[in-house]
């Protein structure tokens, strides 16, 4: 479907679209291929472990749309070309890739090892770049796609005991930048978003210290920390014709932390 430039309510449809999303059995990234659905996508579930996504299938097959679960460990380069290849051959294209995968332990920078070092790299850095180039070059073929890459605010300021995750995220966004200035010549979109702390299973164990929970919600403005779904409308508008001419942008979805 290639932009026509007009305002309607078609404009934010993604029906007859195919989309790729990593690292989506929880969380953000199940949240997007969900919302990915509903909006009329079929969707690519790229799994570190296949099976985990049996039953977001089985979900977004009874909203009448297609689920194809793949196994897609982005550390590694093996299962990163299987996994894509796996969606084009049951599907023949993909117009949407939403590159969610990431890792960050919490550690401050002097106890940093590097394992530690070396892992985060693999999935955050290493894995969204790999991902984006075997997805782009597919969209590059059929000179039409969007890339969404899932950063975070943490890419854009400073936090404690983060020193890893913090410089892998604002790769991400500087990576968006770079892919979105060397593709856009085949109609090639690429743009990120930039949550802050949001309620998912990996911030349940630190959002359960109440201390610290405070700290979070006295730091975002808005005053409350977000929901996965409220990442996940906002992909889908950068997934849609009516983010057709945005590309090699971050869009904060932070509650505000960043403007102070």
């Amino acid at each position: 479907m290639k932009p026509t430039g007009r305002s309607d309510a078609r404009s934010f449809s993604l029906a007859g679209r195919v989309a790729l999303v990593t690292a989506c059995s929880k969380g953000i990234g199940k949240a997007c291929a969900l919302a990915l659905a509903r909006a009329g996508a079929d969707v690519v579930l790229g799994l570190r472990e296949k099976a985990a996504g049996r039953a977001l299938a089985e979900r977004i097959a009874g909203m009448g749309r297609q689920a194809l679960c793949v196994q897609m460990d982005v550390s590694n380069m093996g299962e990163i070309a299987s996994g894509v290849r796996a969606g084009l051959d049951r599907f023949e294209r993909i117009d949407i890739l939403v590159n969610n995968a990431g890792i960050g332990e919490s550690n401050p920078a002097e106890r940093v090892t590097e394992k530690d070092f070396d892992e985060t790299i693999a999935v955050n850095l290493k894995g969204s770049f790999f991902v984006a180039q075997t997805v782009g070059r597919a969209m590059i073929e059929r000179r039409q796609g969007t890339i969404i890459n899932i950063g975070s605010q943490a890419g854009f300021v400073a936090l404690p005991t983060e020193s890893v995750y913090c410089m892998t995220k604002a790769a991400i966004s500087h990576l968006t930048k770079c892919l979105a200035l060397e593709w856009a010549r085949y109609n090639v979109t690429v743009n990120a978003v930039a949550p802050t702390f949001i309620e998912t299973p990996g911030t349940r164990p630190a959002l359960a210290d109440k201390a610290f929970r405070k700290w979070v919600e006295r730091s975002i403005p808005l005053g409350r920390i977000g929901d996965p779904m409220e990442v996940a409308w906002p992909v889908v508008f950068l997934a849609s014709p009516a983010a057709s001419l945005i590309t090699g942008a971050t869009l904060m979805i932070d509650g505000g932390w960043t403007l102070q």
